[in-house]
């Protein structure tokens, strides 16, 4: 089963899997998040995360709608694992140099590492290894991993394969529909023991059977898990203050894979005459997260205008001649766009940036009040970010 057949590309699909989901986010979920019973089985997780990192849906619609059936005590474990997402965001958002020491690693790696043949083993799934070829075959096929399975994945690959992290996390960045700088980058540091510090993860024969039902139980796994190291990070930034647009000057919408849901972030107040998608793909990491953006543009384009009542138009590029030329015929000096956290889009906008101020022309991001809230608790580890999610929760009235 491919990619686009797993994950339909609609708000309207996103929500309808979250309602059948939400009645199992409790117990069922407690128990069965870490079995992974193979594609197309039967599964404890949501299956949400293509959604939630391309924000056809919200972490707070997510979050909302569990605990509107369930107690925060029964669906805790749930509510976690989708704040981890918005702490894996805050966390680099105020680290913003640790993705360019990835990317220049990366790169490093592409070219310094002596055994090509084994990079192309492992991502083919030819290394011999009973579960992770499963796995590598799955995730090119499918565009989509069980969690757990990412987990015991990367630990062989860094442990037992010997195989730079880097590189790992960029297989999983050209090949998972849910590709999220953030989540990927860190989760990656995270089972190296660059996260935190000394801190990695083993993955066991033991574990790997347990959790597979039996399915997989491969020998010579690694039998420690020594941490890498590396240079000190730096400490965390403060998050900048985004700027405040104008509500009463004429107004371009920006939107990007970032942020495909505007109307949850933008106002209606603001004269918007259009709104313009891009759909670029020299940002998108890979093949399965191009083909669900593509399909994805289409719902948005019909969500934005019937929502704000503008005229939508879709562009290939995120460039400043793009952007120049939209704006010129739109007759705006105002473009207002959602929030592009870390990543590629950001970088690009910030490339761009210089250059459209001199035409006269400005970029505001809105940033969405759940990031603004939740994202300065990131400064530190999980767990005492995880202690201040019940009265963030209040704030929203959602708890």
């Amino acid at each position: 089963m491919t990619g686009s057949s797993l994950f339909p590309a609609t708000r309207s699909d996103a929500l309808q899997r979250l309602a059948a989901f939400a009645p199992q986010a409790g117990d069922l979920y407690a128990r069965g998040r870490n079995a992974d019973m193979g594609p197309g089985q039967p599964s404890a997780v949501s299956k949400l995360s293509p959604y939630l990192r391309h924000r056809l849906i919200t972490e707070q619609d997510v979050v909302a709608e569990v605990l509107a059936q369930h107690s925060f005590a029964a669906c805790e474990k749930y509510v976690q694992e989708v704040l981890w997402r918005t702490y894996w965001k805050g966390w680099l958002e105020m680290r913003p140099a640790v993705w360019l020491r990835f990317l220049e690693e990366r790169d490093r790696a592409r070219i310094s590492f002596p055994n090509a043949r084994a990079i192309t083993a492992a991502e083919s799934g030819m290394t011999g290894i009973e579960g992770f070829d499963d796995w590598a075959r799955e995730l090119v096929e499918t565009g989509y991993l069980h969690n757990h399975a990412r987990m015991w994945f990367a630990s062989i690959w860094i442990f037992t394969l010997r195989l730079p992290w880097a590189l790992g996390a960029d297989f999983f960045l050209r090949h998972l529909i849910d590709a999220d700088a953030a989540s990927n980058t860190l989760s990656w540091r995270w089972v190296a023991g660059l996260q935190t510090i000394g801190k990695t993860y083993l993955a066991t024969s033991d574990n790997i059977a347990r959790f597979t039902g039996g399915r997989f139980a491969p020998t010579a796994l690694a039998r420690d898990a020594i941490a890498l190291t590396e240079a000190p990070i730096e400490a965390p930034r403060v998050l900048p203050e985004p700027r405040s647009m104008d509500h009463k000057q004429p107004t371009l919408l920006l939107v990007t894979h970032e942020d495909m849901n505007p109307e949850s972030v933008i106002a209606t107040d603001c004269p918007l005459g259009v709104a313009l998608i891009v759909a670029d793909e020299s940002l998108l990491w890979g093949e399965p997260s191009k083909q669900f953006i593509k399909a994805a543009v289409s719902d948005a384009a019909a969500r934005i205008g019937a929502h704000f009542g503008c005229a939508v138009n879709v562009a290939p590029k995120l460039d400043a001649a793009t952007f120049v030329a939209a704006a010129q015929s739109a007759r705006v000096k105002q473009i207002v766009t959602p929030y592009s956290p870390v990543g590629p889009v950001a970088d690009a906008l910030a490339r761009i940036a210089p250059i459209l101020a001199s035409e006269g022309i400005s970029v505001i991001q809105s940033r969405r009040d759940w990031d603004a809230h939740f994202w300065p608790y990131a400064k530190r580890g999980f767990f005492p970010f995880k202690e201040q999610i019940p009265t963030g929760l209040a704030h929203f009235g959602i708890s």
